[in-house]
C-alpha cells in the first residue's frame, strides 16, 4: 500500500474536526495544562512556511501532554483589527471587516491543514464586538481604580472620593499627576462637580492629558514607538513627527517596581528580561531643582544619578518640547530655537535615543541658578533630552557623561574637572567606582557613595532635592486616530469623560462614509452621523440629536492594538461567557498559561502591557495569578533564501552571477518560484514578471543565468516567500511539520531550503514500510514476540523523545526516529508491542500519519487519548559485550561474553576459542591481560 498522505491528511483533518477532538473541558478531573500561541494577525498575504514554526513546536508539547495525561487546552484566535487593514479600506473603500474576514478564512484553511490540536471551539476574534465589549469594561475597571503606594496595589475609586470626604488629599500616598492641589475635606465637598472629576482624573489609572505623541500625517494617526522604523512609518514608510495632542493613556508607571519583581518568578528567556528591564530602566538618585535666573524664578526638575556631581554642571539641557522653552528663550535666541524645535519634530523618539554620533542644539539664552554656588548656568536645549522621560530636563556635567562632554565641546561650553587625579581632556570620566570628588566645597575628597549621601543631604537642606527612585517606563498612551480598532465606552459631559455603564457594552463601530479623518482634522470616527450617546435610552444616536442635557458626544478615537492582546488569554478560558470576563469557575481551574511561545520583537510591547493589565487584574480581584504565563519560549525565525539578479549601472544589461568581476551592478530580488534547486534562473518567466526587463539583454555563463543568493528574512516583499500550500500538497503536513522541527533548535534563526524536506519525506515513508504487514493485515506477524534488539530500540527511543519534548529540543528528536526506523527495519521488526508504542511517539510531531497507522492497529479512538509509553530502563541494560580479542595489541577477532564472567571465566573461554588456537599454534602465551567490559589482550 503507498503512502497516501494527502488523502490520509485530509481524513484525520475531517476526523478531528468533526469530533472535536481537541475540545478542553473546564474544571476536568485531569490536571490542567494550558499550551497558547501569541495570536496571528490575518494579512491579506496567508502564511508563509516561517510562520507555523512556533504553532508547530507548541502542537507538539500540547499532544505529548494529552499522551501524558492531562486535560490541555491549546486555543486559537485572530488578532484582528490593525493598522493594515484600515490602509486597505482607505484605498480601495471596503469595510475593514470584509477584508478581515477574508483573511481570516485564508487563515483557518492554512492552519487546518496543517494539523494543529486547536481547540476551536474557543476561537476568539479582538474585532467581534462580543469579545471587545470586555476589552471595554476592562477600560472602565481602570478608570475606576486608582494606585495606592501605601498598599501597593489598584483599588476601586470609590475608597479615594471617600478619603478626599473624610480627610482631604494630604495624606494620601497615591502614583498621580504631579501637580496635584493640596485641599481638605471641607474643600473637597465645595468643589463642582467637574471640579471633583478634573481632580479625580489625575489619580484615575486610565485618564486624559495633553502627551508628546509619534503623528503620522499621511497616515492621520499616532503611532507607538514600535511602529515607527528609520524614522518613518512601519507601514508605508511616511514621516512620522512629534506633536502634543489630548490622548488617553495609561498609568503602567505605577507597576514599574513591581514589573520589574515579577520577572523574577517567571521562566521566560534571559534576553527578553534583560528587554523589559532595559525598558522600564530603574535608577537611584535624586530630583533636584534649579530656578531660572530671572524675576520669574521658574522651577527646573531634573533627575540624576550622580548627585555628587553637582559642581561639575556647567550647562543645563531641556528636551525642545519642554514647556519653559518658550518662556524662557530671550528674544535674541528665538529663531535660532523655533529652527531648532521644528527639525526636532520631524524625528522620532527611538532615532533620538540611538542616534549618538549627531550633535546638536540651540541656546535658549536663558540661565539658571546653581542651587549652591548660586553661579548662572546657561540654558540650551538639545534634541537628545527626551520630554517624556524624566522631567524633560538634565543637568549637564561634561566632566562626568560623555555626550555632554561632546555637547560642551562642539558648542565651545566650559567643562569644570571635578575629579581627583583624573585627565579630562580626551574624554569624560564615568567610573564611579573610582571617584575621589574635588573642587566641590563640602564634597572635596569625598569618595561616590559618600559623596552622593552628602549632596542630597545638602539638597534636602536647601529644599531643593531629595534622595530619588525613577523609571525609564513612561505612561502607554492609549488613543488611536484610526476607524478599525476597539471604541471606547466614553461620552462626554461638559468636556468631562463619563463611563458607560457596563450592562450597554459593547458599544460597536458605526457605519463611516470614509475611514480617513474628517476636514477639521477629527479621527475617522468624525465621519459618522450616529455617534452620540442618549444617557436616558442607554444607547447611540445620531449626532443630530446632541443637546448636553440628554444626548452627548461619544469618544472619537479607538483603543490601540494591543488592547485586545492584553487579556485575550484569560478569555479563552471561558470564550462565549456573555455575563462576566470569565466565570470564576473557569479562572480559577486554568490559572495561568503554562507554555506560550511566541516572538522576541514583543518584549516591551505587548509581553510588557499583558504583564501590566494581568497585575491589575489581580488587585482588583479578577484573577489569581499575577503574572499570566508561566514559561515563555521565543522561536527563532525561519529565513529565505532570496535571489538576486545583477543589473549593470550603464548598459542595462542583466549579468549572471560569476561574470560580474569588477563590473557595477544593482542587485534586483528575483522571485524564488522562478529559480531551479541549481539556481539557474527562468529568464522568460522573469521577463514576463518584470515587464521592465522584457527587451533586457542577459548576459549567461554556459547558457544558463545563474542567479546570486542571500539569506534574508523571509517576507513578500523580498520575493523569497515559501508558501506552505505548495508544500503540503507535494510532500504533505507531516513532511512540513517535522522539517521546520529538523532545521535547527527552535530559539535559533534558519534557513529553509526547500530541497532539505526530501529527507524526512523519505523518512516518513520508511516510517508507512515499516507497517507494512499491519497495513496488508498479516496477524500473525503484528502479533510476533519483540526481540530484546527491538526493546532496545524503542525504549531508548522513548528515554530520547521524551527527554527532548521536555527539553523543547525537536529538531533531535526528528534525528531519534530516523534512526530508530532504520534499527527496526534492519531488525525485521513486526511486533505489535514495538510498533504500536512507537507510533505513539511519533504523533506529536506527524500526526496524519500516526492516526492512520494507529487505525490500521484496530484502535477506534483518536491516537491523542493513548498514554505515553513508559521508558523501561532494564531494556537498555546490556546483558553481554562483545569482547576485542588481541594478540599483542592487534585486534584478530571478536567475542560475545556474558558480563556476569570473571575475569578468570573470561580469559578461560577465549583460550578456549579455536581462533585463539590459530593464533597461538601451539605456543604458550607470556601474559593474557583482561580488562571485564573493555578488552582481552594476548601477549605471545
Amino acid at each position: 500500500m503507498n503512502y497516501d498522505f494527502n488523502s490520509i491528511e485530509k481524513k484525520w483533518q475531517k476526523f478531528w474536526a468533526d469530533n472535536e477532538t481537541f475540545k478542553a473541558e473546564n474544571n476536568a478531573e485531569k490536571p490542567k495544562f494550558y499550551v497558547l500561541d501569541m495570536f496571528p494577525y490575518p494579512s491579506g498575504a496567508g502564511l508563509h512556511v516561517g510562520h507555523p514554526l512556533g504553532y508547530i513546536a507548541s502542537d507538539i508539547y500540547a499532544r505529548y501532554k494529552r499522551h501524558k495525561g492531562f486535560n490541555v487546552l491549546h486555543p486559537q484566535g485572530y488578532d484582528s483589527f490593525g493598522l493594515p487593514a484600515e490602509q486597505y479600506a482607505i484605498q480601495t473603500g471596503q469595510h475593514p471587516a470584509i477584508t478581515t474576514e477574508a483573511n481570516i478564512k485564508t487563515y483557518r484553511r492554512q492552519l487546518d491543514q496543517l494539523g494543529f490540536s486547536f481547540d476551536w471551539s474557543r476561537e476568539v476574534r479582538t474585532s467581534d464586538p462580543k469579545y471587545y465589549k470586555w476589552t471595554q469594561w476592562i477600560f472602565i475597571q481602570l478608570f475606576n481604580s486608582w494606585y495606592n503606594i501605601d498598599t501597593d496595589k489598584a483599588e476601586d475609586i470609590a475608597t479615594l472620593i471617600s478619603t478626599f470626604s473624610s480627610d482631604g488629599n494630604e495624606n494620601v500616598n497615591a502614583v498621580c499627576d504631579e501637580d496635584i492641589i493640596e485641599f481638605s475635606a471641607a474643600e473637597w465637598k465645595g468643589f463642582s462637580t467637574k471640579k471633583q472629576q478634573e481632580i479625580l482624573l489625575q489619580y484615575r489609572l486610565t485618564y486624559l492629558a495633553e502627551t508628546e505623541v509619534n503623528w503620522c500625517p499621511e497616515l492621520g494617526t499616532v503611532l507607538a514607538n514600535d511602529e515607527i522604523v528609520n524614522g518613518v512609518s512601519e507601514r508605508g514608510g511616511h514621516p512620522v513627527i512629534r506633536k502634543k495632542m489630548t490622548q488617553w493613556s495609561m498609568r503602567i508607571s505605577a507597576y514599574a517596581q513591581r514589573l520589574l519583581d515579577g520577572l523574577n518568578t517567571i521562566d521566560w528567556p534571559q534576553p527578553l528580561k534583560d528587554s523589559q528591564t532595559n525598558w522600564i530602566g530603574r535608577s537611584q538618585g535624586a530630583a533636584v531643582t534649579f530656578y531660572t535666573a530671572d524675576e520669574n524664578k521658574h522651577g527646573i526638575e531634573v533627575f540624576t544619578t550622580r548627585p555628587d556631581t553637582i559642581f561639575g554642571v556647567s550647562f543645563m539641557t531641556l528636551a525642545p518640547e519642554h514647556d519653559l522653552v518658550s518662556k524662557i528663550t530671550t528674544a535674541e535666541q528665538k529663531e535660532a530655537v523655533d529652527a531648532y524645535i521644528e527639525a526636532t519634530a520631524k524625528r522620532s523618539e527611538r532615532d533620538r535615543m540611538a542616534d549618538v554620533k549627531t550633535i546638536s542644539g540651540a541656546f535658549t539664552g536663558g540661565y539658571a541658578e546653581h542651587p549652591f554656588t548660586k553661579e548662572p548656568i546657561p540654558i540650551w536645549i538639545g534634541d537628545y533630552v527626551l520630554a517624556g522621560y524624566g522631567t524633560g530636563a538634565v543637568m549637564s556635567v561634561p566632566c562626568g557623561d560623555q555626550r555632554d562632554y561632546d555637547f560642551a565641546k562642539h558648542f565651545n561650553i566650559p567643562i569644570p574637572n571635578i575629579f581627583e587625579g583624573i585627565d579630562i581632556s580626551e574624554e569624560a570620566f564615568a567610573d564611579k567606582e573610582k571617584t575621589i570628588i574635588a573642587n566641590s566645597d563640602f564634597l572635596n575628597r569625598l569618595p561616590y557613595k559618600k559623596a552622593v549621601k552628602t549632596a542630597i543631604y545638602e539638597l534636602e537642606k536647601l529644599g531643593q532635592g531629595k534622595g530619588k527612585i525613577n523609571y525609564r517606563l513612561r505612561d502607554a498612551v492609549f488613543s488611536r486616530q484610526r476607524y478599525w480598532g476597539e471604541p471606547f465606552p466614553v461620552y462626554y459631559v461638559d468636556g468631562m469623560p463619563q463611563m458607560i455603564a457596563a450592562e450597554n457594552l459593547p458599544i460597536t463601530l458605526p457605519e463611516v462614509e470614509k475611514y480617513l479623518p474628517t476636514e477639521t482634522g477629527e479621527p475617522p470616527l468624525g465621519n459618522a452621523t450616529e455617534w452620540a450617546w442618549d444617557k436616558v435610552a442607554n444607547k447611540v444616536v445620531a449626532n443630530s440629536e446632541i443637546n448636553n442635557t440628554t444626548v452627548f458626544p461619544l469618544e472619537l478615537n479607538t483603543m490601540p492594538g494591543w488592547a485586545g492582546s492584553s487579556q485575550y488569554f484569560n478569555r479563552y478560558m471561558d470564550p462565549e461567557n456573555d455575563n462576566a470576563i470569565f466565570s470564576e469557575e473557569a479562572i480559577n481551574y486554568w490559572q495561568d498559561v503554562d507554555l506560550y511561545i511566541g516572538g522576541s520583537e514583543h518584549a516591551t510591547g505587548h509581553l510588557l502591557y499583558s504583564r501590566f493589565w494581568q497585575k491589575f487584574m489581580f488587585d482588583r480581584d479578577l484573577v489569581p495569578k499575577d503574572e499570566f504565563a508561566k514559561k515563555l519560549i521565543n522561536q527563532g525565525m525561519i529565513t529565505g533564501t532570496s535571489a538576486f539578479v545583477y543589473r549593470e549601472e550603464g548598459t542595462g544589461n542583466v549579468i549572471s552571477k560569476n561574470l560580474i568581476g569588477g563590473k557595477s551592478v544593482v542587485p534586483i530580488h528575483a522571485d524564488v518560484s522562478l529559480v531551479n534547486a541549481s539556481d539557474e534562473l527562468d529568464i522568460e518567466g522573469f521577463k514576463n514578471w518584470q515587464k521592465d526587463y522584457k527587451n533586457a539583454e542577459f548576459i549567461l555563463e554556459d547558457g544558463k543565468y545563474i542567479v546570486g543568493r542571500e539569506v534574508e528574512k523571509m517576507s513578500k516583499s523580498k520575493y523569497n516567500v515559501v508558501n506552505p500550500d505548495a508544500i503540503c500538497e507535494e510532500y504533505g503536513a507531516d513532511s512540513l511539520r517535522l522539517y521546520e522541527m529538523f532545521l535547527g533548535p527552535l530559539e535559533q534563526s534558519k534557513p529553509w531550503n526547500t530541497a532539505g524536506i526530501t529527507g524526512v519525506h523519505s523518512f516518513l515513508k520508511k516510517l508507512w514500510k515499516l507497517y507494512s504487514p499491519v497495513l496488508e493485515g498479516l496477524k500473525d506477524a503484528v502479533d510476533a514476540k519483540p526481540t530484546p534488539e527491538n526493546l532496545k530500540t524503542l525504549h531508548k527511543t522513548i528515554k530520547k523523545v521524551e527527554e527532548d519534548i521536555e527539553n523543547f529540543s525537536f529538531n533531535t528528536s526528528v534525528s531519534t526516529f530516523m534512526i530508530c526506523v532504520n534499527e527496526l527495519t534492519a531488525q525485521k521488526c513486526t511486533s505489535r508491542e514495538i510498533l504500536e508504542p512507537l507510533v505513539i511517539l511519533v504523533s506529536p510531531y506527524a500526526p496524519h500519519i500516526a492516526e492512520e497507522l494507529w487505525s490500521k492497529l484496530g484502535h477506534n479512538e483518536s491516537i491523542s487519548t493513548a498514554v505515553f509509553p513508559k521508558f523501561e530502563p532494564s531494556y537498555l541494560v546490556e546483558s553481554s559485550k562483545k569482547y576485542p580479542i588481541s594478540f599483542n595489541g592487534k585486534m584478530k577477532f571478536t567475542m560475545e561474553l556474558s558480563l556476569d564472567l570473571s575475569k578468570d571465566e573470561i580469559e578461560a573461554a577465549v583460550m578456549a576459542h579455536e581462533k585463539t588456537k590459530q593464533q597461538l599454534q601451539g605456543r604458550e602465551p607470556k601474559k593474557v591481560i583482561v580488562v571485564p567490559g573493555k578488552i582481552v589482550n594476548i601477549v605471545g
